[in-house]
């Protein structure tokens, strides 16, 4: 049997671990569960101590998405009956950011339904962008979609410093899930905001009828994107999606996953993320060791723990909250 300690400070000396490696991460024995864990968080204590990057998320347009991506509540296909709206004020969104700030939420993350923004969506955007920087000491994350040219030129210029476009699953996997638009898409996406000067943002979801292949695949993917910041969402199956019912995740396999990317990529900030609190349930702690950082309140289209029980979470694990590289006490 693999032994995660010696393949961890492999990792730490500049080893990259063989995709049957991987796979042994992820069919790790559950009553090993904890010397994986603990292997893993050697890795990710060596970049990041204790600490715990928060993330807060405002969805501002839901609905009406022309896209057919088959886990999303927003899709063209979805029945769900989510709340629908346009795109937020400037004011709102400003707002959104005040909330974040009171939450010691280091990164406020600007989200949109679409394929792309328009022109009056995007100014929308970086006039909010503009005026949180001035107010308060918030780092900003956009996910809008695919980029026109020029776009991303405009975001970085409002003070854009990362920009969010998840790979979702793999190159293989991809059709499976969403047809309206390519996986290369998608990289394209992320390779034209990192040629800018924008911090790239892209992870993953998983739990939507994939092989753990193909979760070895994304998980090299974004290594080879070179994804600064990477979330790791766990598939909550909406009612009216094509993946409505899907429920294929346990605790310990979550964990194992989340093993896994701290593995291969060993110096990259990676969230637990969407569906974290149906599928870690009680065992959500222990995702953190692996992971250094979360979101904190609600999700696009589903609610999240309520952001005290973070912060208390937190606190319980001895962990400290990383605020533009300040600690906070909790």
């Amino acid at each position: 049997m693999l032994n995660f300690n010696s393949l961890a400070n492999a990792v730490l000396e500049g080893y990259e671990i063989t995709e049957g490696e991987a796979m042994q991460i992820l069919e790790c024995p559950n009553d090993k569960i904890l010397d994986l864990l603990h292997s893993a968080y050697l890795i990710r204590k060596t970049y990041y101590g204790n600490k715990v990057k928060l993330n807060m998320i405002i969805n501002t347009k839901s609905g009406a998405c022309p896209e057919n991506c088959g886990y999303c509540a927003q899709s063209r296909d979805s029945t769900n009956p989510i709340q629908k709206y346009r795109m937020m004020h400037k004011d709102t969104i400003v707002q959104g950011a005040e909330k974040a700030h009171q939450l010691h939420s280091g990164t406020y993350c600007i989200v949109a339904s679409g394929r792309g923004p328009t022109t009056r969506e995007l100014n929308q955007v970086t006039s909010a962008v503009k005026e949180i920087k001035e107010k308060y000491n918030l780092k900003i994350c956009a996910c809008l979609g695919i980029l026109k040219p020029g776009q991303a030129e405009q975001l970085k210029e409002a003070g854009v410093d990362r920009y969010n476009h998840n790979i979702n699953t793999s190159k293989n996997h991809h059709d499976n899930i969403t047809t309206s638009h390519s996986y290369q898409d998608r990289v394209a996406t992320v390779n034209k905001v990192k040629d800018i000067g924008i911090s790239p943002c892209s992870g993953v979801i998983v739990g939507m009828k994939e092989t753990k292949e193909d979760v070895i695949q994304m998980a090299i993917a974004l290594k080879e994107l070179n994804a600064d910041s990477i979330p790791v969402n766990f598939l909550h199956a909406m009612e009216g999606t094509l993946l409505e019912g899907t429920d294929e995740l346990t605790p310990l396999y979550c964990l194992k996953v989340l093993c896994l990317f701290r593995f291969i990529n060993p110096t990259k900030e990676i969230r637990v993320s969407g569906g974290r609190e149906v599928n870690l349930r009680s065992l959500q702690p222990l995702g953190l060791y692996p992971a250094n950082s979360i979101f904190i309140g609600d999700y696009l289209t589903t609610a999240g723990q309520e952001g005290t029980k973070d912060h208390q979470m937190l606190k319980d694990l001895g962990f400290e909250i990383d605020y533009e590289g300040s600690e906070i006490p909790i």
